[in-house]
């Protein structure tokens, strides 16, 4: 990043112009997380980080929000960038006195901004900026404030991930550019939190793609998913299968089917024990058919343009379940029960007919690789894709995508309140719905990772907490998920 700023520079845009497009794309982001105007606390450094974090909060005080800086050094000591952002900042609103203590209590809205340092910062947390670290992290403790971390969070190595002590916790993070490796390891999440990842026009079109890891973010993901046709029908966007559901686990069968038909499944089939039919057919929505699954051959004639097997099929047809995903030609997504039963029998990823998707939470991929929850994800990602030939959705906290020959992709939204029961079966049936309308499945992973986090936000934006977030909210919010791919975001 520091190489392409320079090479930009030097090709006559300004250090100014930079920060000016940063910091105005740092406020889009924060209103996108934080619609209603509020205060806004900016704990900003000496260097371009600070001028960063200013330049936004110009940005926010311009749509209504209060602004309050607290400077990590005195005047003399800023870099004359940050000296004039903070000049520009101070002559756009008008100071009223207000603490951010106050607007606590007055249950407005309360964001912390961490422009303390920026990527060039190294080693260990050095005065004045670890007390202003430490005071960022005890405001947030004591009020009902969000943390963003611009560029990385302060005290954490932008290469390693190792954060220091008294680093940031930031509840976002707004990169610039381009991810940082450290953003993306997995002791680094919860100094992390939401990353978002904000292109530069001035940055971001000359660099030149390279193999390796990268993140889903919805300028990347757009171009899978183009607008319908006014001349489309049912048959053009998708006939899934979907086998799930045991006695007890009748839920999970109809989460799964709903989800696939609220991510645009022209037609969802439902294949449940004979046992349960009844019951399903009177939960389910009426748009999806629920059929008896009795042998792999019956399903497999049926015409489907993609199948998902697992959520809530118990472990006594494993030998069915097999079957169906040792022979079926379809893309198949293989989910929850499938894969244990799969577990015990992984020389089977070798020899499918057709593509596969598996979609492990930690629990399942201990299974299918003993050792693993272990070992870095993303290192357990790459040696399950270089060894099997299936597409990989590795479940948690900042979900991976793989696939042999394509990039790492790492998922950005998601909210704590989905550790709940559920998650794991929205997302196979939205993946396999996308499926069912044309996507590979690598990229029906990747796109039904960032539908279902984003999806899970919006609910938190609106009536939910984390506590109450469930996995119906998440289908119910699909749509707005999949108009906010459309019209941008992060």
């Amino acid at each position: 990043m520091r190489a392409l700023e320079e090479r930009a520079i030097a090709e006559g845009i300004t250090a100014e112009s930079l920060m000016e497009q940063a910091g105005e794309k740092i406020a889009i982001a924060v209103r996108q997380f934080v619609p209603a105007p509020g205060r806004c606390v900016v704990f900003f450094g000496k260097g371009n980080n600070g001028g960063d974090a200013l330049v936004a909060a110009r940005h926010l005080a311009a749509a209504g929000w209060k602004i309050e800086v607290r400077a990590a050094f005195p005047r003399d000591q800023w870099a004359p960038l940050t000296g004039r952002m903070h000049d520009r900042l101070v002559g756009s609103y008008l100071q009223t006195g207000s603490t951010a203590e106050r607007s606590h209590v007055l249950r407005e809205p309360l964001v912390l901004l961490d422009g303390l340092l920026g990527i060039g910062a190294t080693g260990p947390l050095r005065e004045p900026i670890r007390s202003a670290a430490h005071a960022l992290n005890h405001l947030s403790s004591v009020t009902t404030a969000r943390v963003f971390a611009i560029d990385i969070p302060s005290g954490m190595d932008a290469e390693t991930g190792e954060a220091h002590p008294d680093a940031v916790e930031a509840d976002y993070t707004l990169t610039i550019g381009a991810p940082k490796k450290g953003l993306l390891t997995d002791e680094a999440i919860n100094h992390v939190g939401r990353l978002a990842v904000l292109p530069l026009d001035g940055l971001t079109a000359r660099m030149t793609p390279e193999p390796g890891s990268g993140v889903a973010f919805p300028d990347s993901l757009k171009p899978l998913w183009p607008r319908r046709p006014f001349d489309i029908h049912k048959g053009d966007c998708g006939l899934v299968g979907i086998v799930a559901g045991s006695m007890g686990f009748t839920g999970a069968a109809v989460m799964c089917a709903e989800a696939a038909l609220h991510a645009g499944a022209g037609l969802v089939t439902l294949y449940v024990p004979p046992e349960c039919q009844a019951v399903v057919a009177a939960q389910v929505a009426p748009e999806i058919m629920v059929q008896v699954f009795t042998t792999p051959r019956a399903l497999l004639v049926k015409t489907h343009t993609a199948l998902a097997v697992g959520p809530g099929v118990g472990r006594a047809r494993d030998t069915e379940i097999l079957d169906v995903i040792a022979r079926a030609p379809l893309p198949t997504v293989i989910d929850a029960d499938a894969l244990n039963a799969l577990a015990a029998r992984s020389g089977w990823l070798w020899a499918f007919p057709g593509p596969r998707l598996v979609t492990p939470h930690p629990g399942e991929m201990q299974r299918l690789v003993p050792g693993s929850i272990h070992r870095p994800r993303f290192r357990v990602a790459e040696d399950f894709v270089a060894r099997y030939p299936v597409a990989l959705l590795l479940k948690g906290a900042r979900t991976i995508v793989a696939e042999r020959g394509k990039p790492l992709s790492y998922n950005t939204p998601g909210s704590p309140g989905m550790a709940t029961g559920g998650m794991g079966d929205v997302l196979t049936g939205v993946c396999v719905a996308l499926a069912g309308q044309g996507l590979e499945l690598y990229d029906s992973a990747r796109l039904g990772a960032w539908l279902c986090g984003r999806a899970a936000e919006l609910a938190v934006l609106g009536r939910e907490s984390e506590e109450s977030l469930s996995a119906t909210h998440v289908i119910a919010h699909l749509g707005a998920a999949f108009r906010e791919l459309r019209e941008g975001g992060y």
